[in-house]
């Protein structure tokens, strides 16, 4: 089941599709004398920048590499610490993994977004990186993360995989942080099935990131580069097919984000009234793309009952959106006395010790165990939404659900 994006692939993006292919430039690089190379990427970008409102783009091949870029162009390296919440997708943790740093589990918070006053806790002399998620199409504390972050002189990363779109007092989010990190997989706003795009105000930190991305190359390199680059790269470029796609869904994201709050608002009002029932706190209310809605139920008992009724569970259910439920890296990321094959040496040397387990954040754990996501735009059953409706769904088939779900509700609570 597909997010909004993937509901509304039509002739538009199979015309874009098909003129990148009869053109024959399939690679994001090209004679630029030849009119058929049609620079469907750096033209992304272009877009993106212009919509977002950051001047530097780079479009790469998921979220999870424009996460590891992100973290490399910042200079997070072993022995690192990155302050990261334990609700968000695993990538979010395993980036940070693979960058050979320690993800350091956070608390969240009503807004299932990081908890601030558990983020000043976790804060040590190693701690060289907070990771904001924005998590299910809504903002986090942009304002507190922030001047968390600046005080302690350290860097902020907005993951916004799940956020296209969003904003934050008037700004798209991304634009906060050293990077915003973004996502086109199926289940996101606008997709190519999958793909990403790293965002950043620093011209020296886009120029690392395109480095990183292309094989230590400078931005928009043509042909070969001999004796200028300093960064080592590897290859996790775009392709001018999935760029193609891209800017014709770019076209329709103001759309999807009109209907999606439109559809999630009548939701809401129909089932607002039930007692014993709330809603997620919104750090922004009007910069939410309204992908999802949260509800909170007094207990998990109540809510456990509630979601086997619907068929989607408990968002603490929700798969490897939780740190509960990532088994191979509660497995394998201990990082104590015996050592871990990223990060041990260094680690020690700084001072460092962690331990990952079931139930480390037990503020978290209660919150989301007593949590049901109603899909509105995103039906993903790995994210606990596997009830609901979708951005096609006309208000027929919206208040049949909201009938469906107060029936649930109205039986157990």
């Amino acid at each position: 089941m597909p997010g909004p994006g993937a509901y509304l692939i039509g002739d538009e993006e199979k015309k874009a599709l098909m003129e990148v292919i009869e053109t024959g430039y399939l690679f994001r690089y090209g004679d630029k004398s030849d009119p058929k190379f049609l620079a469907k990427v750096w033209r992304l970008e272009q877009e993106v920048s212009k919509y977002l409102g950051i001047p530097y783009t780079v479009a790469v091949n998921s979220g999870t590499m424009a996460l590891w870029i992100a973290l490399g162009a910042i200079g997070i390296g072993p022995g690192d610490e990155v302050i990261v919440p334990g609700y968000t997708f695993i990538a979010s943790i395993t980036s940070i993994i693979y960058a050979r740093a320690v993800p350091v589990l956070t608390e969240i918070d009503r807004s299932l977004t990081l908890d601030p006053e558990d983020v000043k806790k976790k804060i040590t002399p190693r701690t060289k990186a907070i990771m904001l998620v924005h998590m299910l199409g809504n903002p986090g504390r942009v304002d507190e993360i922030k001047e968390i972050a600046r005080s302690n002189g350290i860097s902020l990363i907005e993951d916004c995989a799940q956020a296209f779109g969003v904003k934050y007092k008037g700004k798209y989010v991304g634009h906060f942080g050293d990077f915003g990190t973004y996502s086109f997989n199926v289940f996101k706003t606008i997709t190519a099935g999958d793909g990403g795009m790293v965002a950043t105000n620093s011209r020296k930190l886009y120029e690392r990131a395109f480095a990183i991305h292309d094989q230590g190359h400078l931005p928009l390199r043509q042909g070969v580069e001999r004796g200028s680059r300093t960064v080592i790269g590897l290859d996790c470029r775009m392709t001018e097919l999935s760029a193609a796609v891209l800017l014709a869904q770019l076209k329709k994201a103001d759309m999807m984000k009109k209907l999606l709050k439109e559809k999630k608002k009548r939701f809401k009002e129909g089932i607002k009234d039930i007692k014993g029932l709330s809603f997620r706190d919104l750090p922004d209310p009007e910069g939410e793309i309204g992908t999802l809605l949260t509800v909170f139920l007094p207990d998990e008992k109540t809510a456990r009952k509630v979601g086997d009724a619907l068929g989607c569970g408990v968002v603490a259910d929700s798969g490897w959106h939780v740190y509960n439920n990532m088994e191979h890296v509660l497995g394998q990321m201990v990082v104590d006395s015996t050592g871990c094959p990223f990060t041990c040496p260094y680690y020690r040397e700084k001072g460092g010790s962690m331990e990952y387990s079931r139930g480390m954040l037990p503020r978290t754990d209660a919150l989301i165990s007593r949590a049901i996501n109603i899909s509105i735009g995103v039906f993903d059953a790995g994210l606990g939404s596997g009830f609901g409706i979708n951005i096609t769904s006309d208000d027929k088939e919206i208040d049949e659900k909201i009938a469906r779900f107060r029936k649930a509700v109205d039986k157990y609570l």
